[in-house]
């Protein structure tokens, strides 16, 4: 990596220059080692700035985005008659390209793989995310299947690891998905755990481990204090596992395709006294 490289010279100078100087050897190790690191955290800091200023263009992108697929609802949603599928074929088309224009904004960052170590596994995370979304999914198997050092993606953050334990519920993987939930919750402290419980809670209710299922909602509740996992615990104590439902989870959850969302929803056209026959 280009950042070490340059630390090391800067050390090897300013050791050279030390000791043509006559300065004793100590103190020579000494500033030596202080300018490699100064040199490391100079580099390291400059860099993340320049990744920082790509990355907030993509996020403000996305968000304009975001913001268009909005007032193209409120604008269905406020003019009665509208035709609900061809709607939803254009939301769907709209979040497609967003997500396309994501992933396509990632080679924007493959400049700085030489300059950082954990660049590639951060642009390899980031694309799993965007293919998701996209449903590419065997191409997201085959990063999650990558794995290694600086290989597979960094599962630093909870719709990373959703995602994964997602993919193995999808995949039949049931024994590594509970390797997964356990390996990684206990990372996850509060309501940042509230995506991980809500798909191992409807992992094991689609495999009819309700009794697991409801183990798994107690500490969920207790640990985010979702409401939603406390009315699941009540549906499927009451037998109403049929009624089992994460939607109070929000778009996050939706954006694991495990749970449709709702239809968006036209106000009545209202019709005035003469329609009504008055």
């Amino acid at each position: 990596m280009l950042s070490i490289l340059i630390s090391i010279i800067t050390s090897i100078a300013l050791v050279g220059i030390l000791t043509s100087s006559g300065v004793n050897r100590p103190t020579t190790i000494f500033f030596g080692i202080v300018g490699f690191l100064a040199a490391f955290y100079l580099v390291g800091f400059l860099v993340r700035k320049r990744v920082a200023k790509v990355q907030k263009e993509l996020q403000e992108g996305m968000l304009a985005g975001q913001q268009r697929m909005n007032r193209k609802i409120q604008q269905f949603q406020s003019k009665p008659g509208g035709n609900i599928k061809m709607i939803q074929r254009q939301l769907e088309a709209d979040q497609k390209a967003i997500y396309q224009e994501g992933l396509d904004f990632t080679k924007r960052l493959e400049p700085f793989k030489k300059w950082s170590m954990m660049m590639n596994r951060q642009i390899i995370t980031m694309r799993m995310q965007f293919l998701y979304q996209l449903k590419e999914f065997d191409q997201v198997d085959a990063i999650l299947a990558a794995g290694g050092m600086f290989k597979g993606p960094m599962l630093l953050d909870p719709m990373a690891v959703a995602m994964k334990m997602a993919r193995q519920f999808k995949n039949k993987d049931i024994e590594g998905l509970e390797k997964t939930f356990k390996r990684h919750i206990k990372w996850f402290r509060g309501d940042r755990g509230t995506l991980l419980y809500g798909v191992m809670s409807w992992a094991l209710v689609k495999e009819g481990k309700l009794e697991e299922a409801r183990q798994i909602l107690s500490k969920a509740k207790e640990a985010t204090g979702n409401p939603t996992f406390g009315s699941n615990w009540e549906k499927l104590s009451n037998d109403k596992a049929k009624n089992f439902s994460n939607a109070g989870l929000g778009e996050e959850w939706y954006g694991l395709y495990l749970e449709n969302p709702p239809q968006p929803k036209q106000q009545r056209a209202r019709r005035n006294a003469q329609q009504r026959g008055f």
